[in-house]
């Protein structure tokens, strides 16, 4: 049974949240502000005190993300029957989606790195209806908030060991694991790292960041970087649109920045239709997969995370395919449809206008605000050629607990129940041409949650924050 929440208010809440934000900018539990100046970091968004989670469904979270990672090898390896998958999407995305296919297609005759390096985050919520968790989406790029995420653990952690939730360890702290994302996903790179330079008979190569310019979550990004530091693998970053500019590939396709040798190409940016803008965005993403650098990720595994292959993925014929007929994984699943002329298709055009307040509509975006919930889907979906509504698939809403949480943004106790999203972090380093896997590691997890009346719930995208767990059987 689960304790309840802190019932805090007055001298000992202000307290609370003096010492939460103390200990949070002290330890680089940050972000920075829209519009911010280089030395204006504020407290991330935050819950005040950990949030209840069925022990027995996390322990099952842990345990399939390797079967996840594996299972999308998989997929990768299978490069007709994810490429057919891609093609017939491109059709109705060409702009984003056709566009990483275009590319894909001309590296794929000069792809000399068949190594490559998925971080990845399958994403859950917990189902009040069944009290199982359902996947909410496999995430293959620039998964975010594994470099914060432990910090949260270790301030609610430190808010219990003092006595600040009202009584004296008013949480056991066995029951507040701390997620070691930070390390995890750090780990994951170094094992890139140790790869390349075994093949390539090579030593000192760095890992480079390519971001977005002007990241908010750079605190996020740099607590990897430090971790893997202090493993004795140096980073650098690099602007996205500023790649073509700034590195150099020899004769042999190896890539250099800065005369460095890179052994990792680690991508926190370029999932976004907005960040491809600069004339060079499209070439830099075709030079970067042609070197022999491992690609984190390359942009068939980016792909191999469409919604569309997720869709595909729940159907048992698929699954069996792939030799992943796995009950635990199926257990994970919620009904999603195709919005194309299919049967399932078909049944999903009329379930959409008879029952829209069950489902969301979900695009082939990554980020947070693109989905469309519930009654606003028909409206949506009518404003479009029905032609392109194959763009989307058509996901069954889980029900989640709510909770009496708080969440501090910016300085205010925001006085609103929340939900939470889990996901489970893995990192996988594998052959996309003969299958042969190197690595697969479970990697931590982050909790993320968002006031209740909130449909999107993207940290950086301003609609949630970092949590942590508190275990209870």
């Amino acid at each position: 049974m689960a304790l309840s929440f802190p019932d805090l208010s007055g001298a000992a809440l202000n307290d609370l949240v003096e010492k939460l934000t103390h200990y949070a900018i002290s330890n680089g539990l940050v972000i920075y502000p829209p519009g911010f100046k280089a030395y204006q970091p504020s407290v991330a968004p935050v819950t005040l005190y950990p949030t209840p989670f069925p022990r027995a469904q996390f322990s099952k979270g842990v345990a399939i993300s390797t079967k996840f990672n594996e299972l999308y090898s998989r997929v990768v390896v299978d490069k007709s029957w994810l490429k057919q998958v891609i093609a017939d999407l491109s059709k109705y995305d060409r702009n984003f989606t056709g566009m990483l296919y275009k590319t894909y297609l001309e590296a794929e005759p000069k792809i000399v790195q068949p190594v490559s390096l998925g971080l990845f985050r399958s994403d859950y919520m917990l189902d009040t209806v069944s009290n199982s968790i359902k996947q909410v989406e496999f995430n293959t790029v620039s998964v975010s908030f594994g470099g914060l995420s432990p910090k949260v653990g270790q301030l609610h952690s430190f808010l219990n060991s003092q006595g600040l939730y009202g009584r004296p360890q008013y949480y056991q702290e066995a029951d507040l694991p701390t997620s070691q994302s930070m390390d995890g996903l750090a780990k994951g790179l170094l094992e890139a790292v140790k790869y390349y330079e075994t093949s390539e008979k090579t030593a000192s190569t760095i890992v480079l960041f390519v971001v977005q310019p002007g990241e908010r979550n750079v605190f996020d990004q740099r607590a990897i970087e430090y971790s893997l530091f202090a493993k004795g693998v140096k980073s650098e970053r690099v602007e996205f649109d500023k790649v073509t500019s700034s590195v150099k590939v020899d004769s042999s396709s190896k890539l250099f920045y800065k005369e460095q040798e890179v052994a990792v190409v680690y991508y926190r940016s370029a999932y976004a239709p907005s960040e491809y803008n600069h004339p060079d965005s499209w070439k830099a993403r075709l030079l970067l997969e042609t070197t022999k650098a491992v690609k984190c990720p390359s942009l068939l595994v980016q792909l191999s995370g469409a919604k569309k292959v997720q869709q595909l993925l729940t159907d048992r014929a698929v699954l069996q395919k792939y030799g992943f007929l796995d009950e635990e994984l199926l257990s994970t699943f919620v009904r999603i449809y195709p919005l194309d002329s299919s049967e399932q298709g078909q049944i999903a055009k009329k379930l959409v206008f008879e029952h829209s307040e069950r489902f969301v509509l979900k695009p082939q975006r990554e980020g947070g605000g693109n989905n469309i919930y519930k009654q606003d889907i028909p409206g949506f979906l009518r404003s479009l050629d029905e032609k392109e509504w194959g763009a989307y698939i058509l996901m069954e809403l889980i029900v989640p607990a709510v909770h009496d949480n708080h969440i501090l943004r910016n300085g205010e106790v925001l006085d609103e129940s929340i939900v939470s999203e889990l996901g489970m972090f893995g990192t996988l380093l594998f052959n996309e041409t003969d299958g042969t896997i190197l690595h697969n590691d479970y990697a931590g997890y982050l909790l993320r949650s968002k006031t209740s009346t909130s449909n999107e719930g993207g940290v950086a995208a301003g609609f949630g924050c970092v949590d942590s767990l508190y275990l209870h059987d």
